[in-house]
């Protein structure tokens, strides 16, 4: 029997470049009979900012805040959000999963049958997961929310998924990517993102996955998956393998190899793309990787908060260029 939802915190985070299989496999995830599967997100991470800017004023030197006044650790202080975040989506799991369960609605009507639950077990379920892959980028920050998040980073040869991202209109009618370039550089940053989380947390928090074992070996590759999660083998999990879903109707004859790509680019991405494929993730986690992770973080919220004050330092720049009937130079001179 699982746990009872106070006493689990545990989400798990499907990471990794879009079509790459983030979706199916979350989806799979959450045919399990403790996991409920979460529709794509955006807002942790930017939380996770957030709070970090929030703590830093709340501590700031001479800032006689709650915060400063009782010496709350920076680890509590973003702990405490994410338990709450955990206990608010378990408690609104049955409204979820209902809704899924339920007659076809415009805000599932877009969900494959196969990802439906036909069942009422949603009562049971003490976790949850998420596979936004945006999330490649905040993994630092949900660390923090979550300390004992698991991370699963998917990860699908570079061609097939530039390919996939090309073509994703003909099933959504949206440009995921405006070209080629823009879909090699959408890999290569979520995949080097996601190798950094995994040297920085090592095997035991982030845990590689090919997207090629996921479909050539469902059986063993979920039961090690499941075995990394710390849940029971459950069959039902390859229920939406059954059938090809979500795929992005990419024409046999389709090819790459736009001219104006960078070549550089393509030929970073494939390399890297080659090297992910032959070589095993490392074995322990590297404290040089985490400082790096973490002086990312920093930097990040350190930019976005003075984004603002900056804004409007060019606002009054450009105003006071304006009343001086500066030329275009000018303009760019002063605010640089």
């Amino acid at each position: 029997m699982p746990l009872s939802t106070n006493q689990i915190n545990k989400p798990i985070f499907v990471v990794g470049s879009p079509r790459s299989g983030t979706s199916i496999l979350t989806w799979c995830l959450g045919r399990h009979p403790n996991m409920l599967a979460l529709p794509e997100s955006s807002w942790m991470g930017d939380l996770a900012i957030d709070l970090a800017i929030c703590y830093q004023i709340g501590t700031a030197r001479g800032n006689l805040s709650v915060l400063s006044a009782m010496d709350v650790p920076r680890e509590e202080f973003f702990a405490s959000f994410g338990e709450s975040i955990n206990d608010l989506i378990l408690s609104h799991r049955k409204d979820l999963e209902g809704k899924r369960a339920g007659p076809s609605r415009a805000s599932t009507s877009s969900v494959p049958s196969a990802f439906k639950r036909t069942d009422a077990k949603y009562e049971a379920k003490a976790r949850w997961v998420d596979g936004t892959p945006e999330y490649s980028f905040y993994i630092c920050g949900l660390c923090k929310l979550f300390p004992k998040a698991l991370f699963i980073h998917i990860v699908r040869d570079v061609t097939s998924v530039v390919r996939s991202m090309l073509n994703f209109h003909r099933v959504t009618g949206i440009h995921l990517v405006a070209n080629e370039e823009e879909a090699y550089n959408y890999w290569l940053r979520t995949v080097s993102s996601c190798l950094l989380a995994e040297r920085a947390y090592g095997p035991r928090v982030v845990l590689r996955l090919q997207y090629s074992d996921f479909l050539d070996r469902p059986e063993s590759t979920m039961r090690s998956l499941l075995d990394f999660l710390g849940e029971p083998y459950t069959a039902e999990c390859l229920t939406p393998l059954e059938k090809r879903i979500n795929s992005s109707n990419v024409p046999a004859d389709f090819k790459i190899g736009d001219p104006e790509t960078n070549p550089n680019l393509v030929e970073q991405a494939m390399r890297l793309s080659t090297e992910v494929e032959k070589k095993p993730q490392p074995p322990e986690a590297s404290p040089t990787a985490f400082d790096e992770m973490e002086a990312a973080f920093n930097e990040r919220v350190r930019y976005v908060a003075t984004l603002n004050k900056e804004y409007q330092k060019a606002q009054q720049i450009i105003t006071t260029l304006r009343k001086e009937n500066a030329g275009p130079t000018t303009y760019i001179q002063k605010l640089i």
